[in-house]
């Protein structure tokens, strides 16, 4: 136990060493995040912050794994996951931040990048780690057999966690600290399934997030962009999958279910109906024109991720 400890304070320690050479570097490239011009009016301050701030987290999470838990083949692939969605992040936060494209990466691009990914994740796990193609049903505890589906499976998982963390990274510190605590649950899950070197990778993602809340918490000095949010989405996929709680992973990850959920029914609301369920979504901006604060909204959705961690731990132990 004492080992896992040590991996998040390394990840910590490196956050704070490489924050202050980062982020005054990537303020002088220039490389500052646009604000959309139809989000919460308050948010037009941030405009210029300095974004792409995930090659911190990525620094900081890689350094630890590699140190600790290099010879694992599953830390390997959970590492291959991280960084691949990273450099999807990267390539597209660079499109839209340098080359001043709006759209960064066309949908087809991202979409081949993730199919390769998700086509690698399956084909080693089920072929050298004996992962099988089973699905492990919560609540009930049995198991269903996919087959061929089990690779379909596991790339909605990856889009589907990917986009939604992308989603939630709407506010200072949100993302980064809902993160935190999905890490530090698979953690406790990854040791329940006696996966050590996959417990060390989560708490490596555990302590990257966490130290970059000390320049991503509210006022943000800096934002993680796609480099970060796809690159922490790939990494709680990759794990889900190699502990076989790809379903245990939406309650984990409740809070980002809730916002992906939350685009989806407004968007499917306003063009069947004309009219909008919420005040704007992802939800986190209904509750800011709703009128909390920013640091409310943040520390609620928090506190609601640590529910939802408790009860999927609580769903684990009790299977």
């Amino acid at each position: 136990m004492s080992v896992l400890f040590y991996v998040a304070i390394m990840a910590v320690i490196i956050t704070m060493i490489c924050g202050p050479l980062i982020i005054p570097l990537l303020r002088k490239l220039k490389f500052g995040q646009s604000i959309r011009e139809e989000g919460p009016k308050s948010h037009y301050i941030k405009s210029g912050t300095p974004t792409m701030g995930g090659l911190i987290i990525l620094l900081a999470l890689v350094v630890p794994v590699i140190v600790f838990a290099g010879n694992s083949i599953e830390v390997w692939l959970a590492l291959f996951v991280t960084l691949g969605h990273g450099l999807i992040g990267f390539l597209d936060d660079f499109i839209k931040v340098v080359l001043k494209r709006s759209l960064g990466l066309k949908a087809k691009q991202k979409l081949l990048g993730q199919i390769i990914m998700a086509i690698a994740l399956a084909y080693i796990a089920i072929n050298y780690m004996g992962r099988g193609t089973d699905l492990w049903v919560p609540i009930i505890g049995h198991t269903i057999d996919l087959g061929a589906l089990y690779y379909v499976l596991i790339f909605f998982v990856l889009v589907g966690t990917t986009n939604a963390v992308n989603l939630t990274d709407g506010l200072d510190g949100l993302a980064a600290g809902t993160t935190t605590v999905a890490a530090l649950a698979y953690a406790v899950i990854c040791m329940y399934f006696l996966k050590i070197e996959l417990a060390i990778f989560c708490m490596s993602v555990a302590g990257a997030t966490l130290g970059f809340l000390r320049f991503n918490a509210h006022p943000a000095k800096v934002f993680m962009g796609d480099t970060g949010s796809l690159a922490l989405g790939g990494a709680l996929a990759a794990v889900a999958v190699m502990t076989k709680t790809e379903a245990l992973l939406v309650i984990v990850g409740g809070v980002f279910v809730i916002e992906a959920l939350s685009v989806i029914i407004q968007v499917a609301s306003f063009k069947t109906t004309g009219k909008r369920v919420f005040l704007m979504s992802p939800i986190h901006h209904h509750f800011e024109l709703a009128g909390w604060n920013e640091t409310k909204v943040v520390t609620v959705f928090w506190l609601t991720g640590v529910v939802f961690s408790v009860i999927a731990l609580t769903i684990l132990m009790a299977s």
